[in-house]
């Protein structure tokens, strides 16, 4: 494995509360040093990082590759590729493949499929219940021992309160990390956009907000019951940060991301019958959009993620309600987090926290810093840099993004995953 020198770059790393100009140094697959040349140190590759961001590799918690089940719509190999220029050395994934990963033998699968994709840090989220059917417990210690780092139904329901309870129950036995997406499967009524004005408008199917927030309320009083530790993902309105600020003041054991696209969309930027702006949950009202931010800013939302859904042509034609909903969003995780910065929501630190040492934290791996002896996944990356996303920039499988065609801010140039320089973009 090659020794690499990365030298005169920006190093932000929250961890270690570094920000200043310096050197990382990276031997065997870690981080050897980041402040002075180790005894003995060769470099066999010399990365010139002026002008550049050095940061930690990006985690995301919430993503799905469509390996295995949907290989066309996207793979392991399109969207790993996709990630790398994106600067994401670690990606969690959902659990709503097919099969499902509620076996062991699946969750040995998705580790062979990302082994062959050269890309080893993917992570599985196991179901919480068989085949997301919300009946039936895993068997989530086989799970935890297969290499899943939490349990989760993804966008499934659970069929009832006593299920989830006991579900929170077992999970907690085994110090297992849960995973809950607060969504009212009954309340939501197969809605495809925020109960508000543009649903009344086009006559469209809709979903309010007290789906997720009862569903939210639910699980926290589950929360405080069993003592389980729950990581709420993609939240989307104002109410729910308000409840997550309650839940952390009286001391339960959780934490919170959002996709950043719901930081910078609302229902009045969708486009009528575009169905790229068909996510789930929907995008809501300026006032939640105002309310997610400041939850981030505060630390009440600790972490950001893109909810990567790639899809092919097909899924994406018919009438809005028809479509299937999610973005692709690997590429975009980046430059959105610089937008944030860039509008005064929060600092380069604290965004580059969203992006590594808080997923760290939440799935305890010793991940997301440039700490002396961690595996080395570093991203370098241009602040400034504008590009167009279009078919000539786009890595992921999937084409399906609001913001196609746009330009914006922030290039990874480098991309170096347990100490192999994985992408290059000079």
């Amino acid at each position: 494995m090659k020794n690499i020198y990365i030298k005169n770059g920006l190093l932000i790393d929250p961890v270690n509360k570094i920000n200043r100009i310096g050197n990382v140094y990276i031997s065997d697959g870690k981080i050897a040093s980041i402040t002075n040349e180790p005894a003995g140190f060769k470099a066999d590759e010399i990365i010139e990082a002026e002008n550049k961001v050095v940061s930690p590799g990006f985690i995301d918690l919430s993503t799905r590759l469509r390996e295995p089940g949907q290989s066309r719509k996207a793979t392991f190999r399109s969207e790993s590729a996709a990630a790398l220029s994106a600067g994401i050395t670690t990606m969690c994934l959902q659990p709503d493949t097919n099969p499902v990963i509620d076996t062991s033998a699946v969750a040995e699968l998705i580790k062979d499929l990302a082994k062959k994709a050269d890309y080893p840090k993917i992570y599985p989220i196991a179901a919480l219940t068989q085949k997301l059917e919300g009946t039936e417990l895993s068997s989530m210690l086989s799970l935890k021992q297969a290499g899943c780092v939490a349990v989760g139904n993804a966008n499934k329901p659970v069929r009832n309160l006593l299920i989830l309870r006991r579900a929170l129950e077992y999970a907690a036995s085994h110090d297992l990390l849960v995973m809950f997406r607060p969504n009212d499967y009954w309340l939501g009524n197969n809605g495809c956009v925020h109960e508000g004005f543009f649903a009344t408008r086009y006559g469209l199917p809709s979903i309010p907000e007290a789906a997720e927030t009862i569903a939210l309320a639910q699980c926290l009083e589950l929360v405080e019951l069993t003592g389980c530790r729950v990581h709420f993902g993609q939240l989307s309105c104002k109410r729910s940060v308000i409840k997550i600020h309650q839940a952390k003041k009286y001391g339960l054991q959780v934490s919170a991301d959002v996709a950043v696209h719901q930081l910078h969309l609302t229902e009045d930027d969708i486009i009528p019958f575009d169905s790229n702006y068909h996510v789930i949950p929907p995008l809501r009202t300026d006032t939640d959009l105002k309310y997610l931010r400041q939850g981030l800013a505060s630390g009440t939302i600790n972490s950001l993620c893109s909810d990567h859904q790639p899809h092919d042509i097909d899924a994406k034609l018919g009438a809005f309600p028809e479509t299937e909903s999610g973005i692709s969003a690997l590429e975009t995780l980046l430059p959105l987090m610089l937008k944030l910065v860039e509008d005064g929501v929060v600092s380069l630190e604290q965004g580059i926290a969203a992006l590594t040492s808080n997923p760290a934290r939440v799935l305890r791996i010793d991940s997301g810093a440039l700490t002396v002896g961690f595996s080395a996944d570093v991203c370098v990356f241009d602040p400034d840099l504008e590009w167009q996303i279009n078919a000539d920039t786009w890595k992921s499988q999937g084409n399906n993004t609001p913001f196609w065609g746009q330009t914006l801010k922030g290039k990874v140039i480098y991309a170096i995953q347990s100490g192999r320089l994985a992408y290059t973009n000079t």
